[in-house]
């Protein structure tokens, strides 16, 4: 039970890390369309560059925050049932609902991922705009990344639903 918990602790310290350096990007990304707002429509000046780095920036925000969000049990979920269970069975519908529906899904999301971000590196894809984003396989490398640290947590939900169905949630996770 010991690994499992030290297993618990690690994952959910990687990703509070990254869940807390990654919200730093909500701030660049402000700073970004407000200058790209400002230059739009005070100066009549637009860029593809900077409306491309917008949506960048909040891809990566979205993807990179997905593993934290689940860390925070912050993520959508129809509570018409789940709010009215005890702690087992709450355990017991998040280890089902991990291990059946989670899990697969990330791995087909990084298995077909892998090919689409490989192909994207090979061709050093850029933005097809002109004045658009270079180097564009940066921001889809970010896919499986993010679907791995995901996989992780998801990983470390499977294991503290484990750890309260047999009664061992008092050990400090």
């Amino acid at each position: 039970m010991k690994i499992l918990s030290n297993y618990i602790l690690f994952v959910n310290k990687t990703n509070e890390f990254i869940g807390k350096y990654s919200s730093w990007l909500t701030t660049f990304m402000v700073l970004v369309v407000v200058y790209d707002v400002v230059l739009r429509y005070a100066f009549n000046i637009s860029s593809v560059g900077m409306q491309e780095l917008e949506w960048h920036v909040f891809a990566v925000l979205f993807l990179m925050g997905a593993a934290y969000t689940l860390l925070k049990d912050d993520h959508v979920r129809v509570d018409l049932f789940y709010s009215k269970f005890n702690e087992k069975q709450k355990a017991w519908t998040n280890f089902v609902g991990t291990l059946l529906f989670l899990i697969p899904f990330i791995l087909i999301v990084i298995y077909t991922s892998a090919n689409y971000v490989n192909n994207s590196f090979v061709l050093s894809e850029s933005s097809p705009d002109p004045g658009g984003i270079p180097a564009r396989y940066i921001l889809k490398s970010f896919i499986p990344l993010s679907f791995f640290f995901l996989l992780l947590q998801g990983i470390a939900l499977l294991f503290k639903s484990i750890l309260t169905i047999m009664n061992h949630s008092e050990e400090k996770i």
